[in-house]
C-alpha cells in the first residue's frame, strides 16, 4: 500500500481532523500499523522514538470505533501506560483527534474522584497499571464493552515492577478484544508474552546516528554539576532536559543550579501529580528552558523543540540511554545530546558507541565555550 494511501482508509471525521492539524502523510511507522489495527489484529510493533507510534495506534481505534452504528456506552478502548506524564500525554493526544469522552486514571490521584468519572462512561480511558486494576477490581471500570487493549511502552510495562499487575488485569478482560503493544525497544520477555501476536519491527530510522549529535564531556563524579553549570552558561540551550538516574540527585541537582541563579525546573517520583505537571508545562510552553529528571520521564515524552538532553551518568542499560536520547530530534528535528561522566563511563561510552554505530565526540568547556579538547 502506498504511503500516502493510508490515511484514505480511516474515517472521514479523522481525515478532516488531521486536515485541521495540517498533517498530510503518515510516518513510516503509521503505514505499517494502521491498516493491521483497521483489520483489527493483535499487533507489537516496535519503533523509533519520535516516529509517531501513538497516533499509529489511536487513529485506526478511534476509526473502528466511530465507523459504527452505535457507539458504545462504556469504555471501548483501554490504554495502559507506565507513567503519569506518558498516560497524560496519549490522552491528549486522543482528545485531540476525537470528540468522544476521555478519561485519565493515574496512581496518586483522588480515586473516589475517578469513580465519579467512570460514570460519565469515557470511550476511552488511559491510566497507569496499578490503578486501572484497582478500578477493574472495585467494579468501577466497565469492561463488557471493551473493544482494544493498548500497552504503551509495553516493555517497561512488563518489567518486574509492574508484570504482575498486567498479568492480573489480562486475566480480567473479556476473551475476545483486540490487544496491541508498542515501544522503543522491545525485549525478548515482551516478545514472548505477546508470542501469538502479529510482530512488526519498522526499520530503524536511524535517528540516533542521523539526526543527533553525541558529545562526551569529561568531569569527575564530584565536579558533575559545576561542569554542567558550566556548560548551561556557555551553551545557553533553547531547551534542555537533564536526567540522571537516581531520583534523589534530581532535587540536589535543581538546588545546586538554583543557588547558582540558572533558572530551572524539576520532575521526580516523589513529587505530586500536580507539581509533576506543573513543571511539565512550564517547560513544554517556554517558561522554564531546561528540566532536571531522573529516567520516568525518559520513556514517551514528547515536547516539541528539546535542542539539548545531558545525561548526568551513564545508565547500565542501553535502553535507557536510547529512550534518553530520543526525547531531542523529534519528527525529523536535529539535537544533541551530552554525557557528563568519569572516566569509568567515558570507556563505557565507548564501548555503547560501537554497539549503537553512532560517533561521539569529546568536548570541554573552555574560556566560556564548549569546544573540542586540545589535543596533546
Amino acid at each position: 500500500m502506498e504511503n500516502q494511501e493510508t490515511f484514505s482508509l480511516l474515517h472521514d471525521d479523522l481525515i478532516a481532523k488531521l486536515s485541521q492539524m495540517n498533517i498530510k502523510d503518515p510516518t513510516k511507522v503509521q503505514s505499517k500499523v494502521i491498516p493491521l489495527i483497521l483489520q483489527k489484529k493483535n499487533v507489537l510493533f516496535q519503533s523509533d522514538t519520535g516516529t509517531g507510534k501513538t497516533f499509529a495506534y489511536l487513529l485506526p481505534l478511534i476509526s473502528n470505533l466511530i465507523s459504527n452504528s452505535t457507539l458504545p456506552n462504556s469504555t471501548a478502548i483501554l490504554i495502559c501506560a507506565p507513567t503519569f506524564e506518558l498516560a497524560s500525554q496519549i490522552k491528549q493526544a486522543a482528545s485531540s483527534i476525537t470528540n468522544l469522552k476521555c478519561g485519565l486514571f493515574i496512581g496518586g490521584a483522588p480515586i473516589k474522584r475517578q469513580i465519579e468519572a467512570l460514570k460519565e462512561k469515557p470511550a476511552i480511558v488511559v491510566g497507569t497499571p496499578s490503578r486501572l486494576l484497582e478500578l477493574m477490581n472495585l467494579k468501577k471500570l466497565k469492561l463488557q464493552n471493551l473493544q482494544a487493549l493498548v500497552l504503551d511502552e509495553a516493555d517497561r510495562l512488563l518489567k518486574k515492577e509492574s508484570k504482575d499487575d498486567i498479568i492480573e488485569m489480562f486475566e480480567l478482560l473479556p476473551n475476545e478484544i483486540q490487544k496491541i503493544a508498542c515501544s522503543a525497544t522491545i525485549d525478548n520477555n515482551t516478545r514472548r508474552f505477546f508470542s501469538d501476536t502479529e510482530q512488526l519491527k519498522i526499520e530503524h530510522e536511524d535517528v540516533l546516528k542521523k539526526n543527533i549529535e553525541h558529545w562526551a564531556i569529561y568531569a569527575e563524579s564530584r565536579d558533575k554539576i559545576q561542569m554542567l553549570k558550566k556548560f548551561l552558561l556557555a551553551q545557553k540551550p533553547k531547551k534542555a532536559l537533564v536526567f540522571t538516574s537516581r531520583a534523589d540527585q534530581v532535587q540536589n541537582i535543581f538546588s545546586k543550579l538554583r543557588y547558582e541563579h540558572i533558572q530551572c525546573a524539576c520532575l521526580h517520583a516523589k513529587a505530586d501529580k500536580k507539581e509533576r505537571k506543573a513543571a511539565i508545562d512550564r517547560f513544554r510552553s517556554g517558561k522554564e528552558k531546561i528540566l532536571i529528571t531522573s529516567d520516568l520521564a525518559a520513556r514517551g515524552l514528547d515536547i516539541c523543540g528539546i535542542t539539548h538532553i545531558i545525561q548526568m551518568d551513564l545508565p547500565s542499560d542501553s535502553d535507557f540511554f536510547i529512550h534518553r536520547a530520543g526525547r531531542t530530534a523529534r519528527a525529523g528535528a536535529k539535537g544533541t545530546n551530552i554525557l557528563i561522566g568519569d572516566e569509568y563511563e567515558m570507556r563505557s561510552f565507548s564501548l555503547l558507541e560501537k554497539k549503537l554505530g553512532i560517533t561521539v565526540y569529546p568536548k570541554e568547556v573552555r574560556e566560556g565555550i564548549v569546544q573540542a579538547p586540545y589535543l596533546e
